[in-house]
């Protein structure tokens, strides 16, 4: 795990950075949970654990949707961020790796969610990830990120971050497949939701 320990400090290094995009992701996010109110549907997930949930624009979305939030992130500074945001109020916010076990019982929450978190991760540790989300979740899992399409500025960007994007964009989808059902459902050329539901739906 000191690859991981490694990335861990640069992002409680850039931090503030993220903190500068928060309201552009938030916005970003809203328009996206609007798509796929079906797949989140209030009526039967009601708690949503944000896994590496950064800054806290994800979580911040899903509470003024309705849903009781918990976001969980290694990086100390990324909560601090989360947690000063006025209306982040209400949300539950837990310092914790995926990759080490959260800090929860089996299907302790509707859904678990992780966004733009797996193609930081070897391949190795995003199977670790979605068995923990899948552990800790009773109905839903969804991974946002990346999915088909490359631009050149992501593959520049995600080559100085480090992390597994490459394998992630040729092999991700394959890997989800063997711990869960998964569906694709595009949200942009170069985006997806990979949806693995764990309830028979009426």
């Amino acid at each position: 795990m000191h690859r991981n320990n490694t990335h861990i400090e640069l992002f409680d290094r850039i931090a503030p950075w993220y903190g500068l995009f928060y309201r552009l992701q938030k916005f970003r996010y809203a328009r996206v949970l609007k798509r796929m109110r079906k797949i989140m549907d209030p009526s039967r997930i009601r708690t949503v654990i944000d896994v590496g949930c950064g800054t806290g624009a994800l979580c911040s979305v899903l509470q003024e949707a309705g849903f009781h939030v918990t976001g969980t992130d290694p990086s100390l500074p990324m909560l601090r961020i989360a947690m000063k945001r006025k209306e982040n109020r209400g949300i539950t916010c837990v310092q914790a790796n995926v990759l080490t076990g959260l800090p929860f019982d089996d299907d302790s929450f509707d859904a678990a969610i992780a966004s733009f978190v797996a193609h930081g991760l070897e391949a190795e540790e995003r199977i670790v990830m979605y068995r923990e989300m899948i552990r800790v979740a009773c109905k839903l899992v969804v991974i946002y990120d990346y999915h088909g399409s490359r631009s050149l500025c992501t593959d520049v960007i995600e080559t100085l971050e480090g992390g597994g994007y490459f394998s992630f964009i040729a092999q991700g989808e394959e890997e989800m497949k063997r711990v869960c059902n998964v569906t694709a459902l595009p949200v942009s050329r170069q985006t997806s939701w990979y949806v693995c539901t764990l309830e028979e739906i009426p």
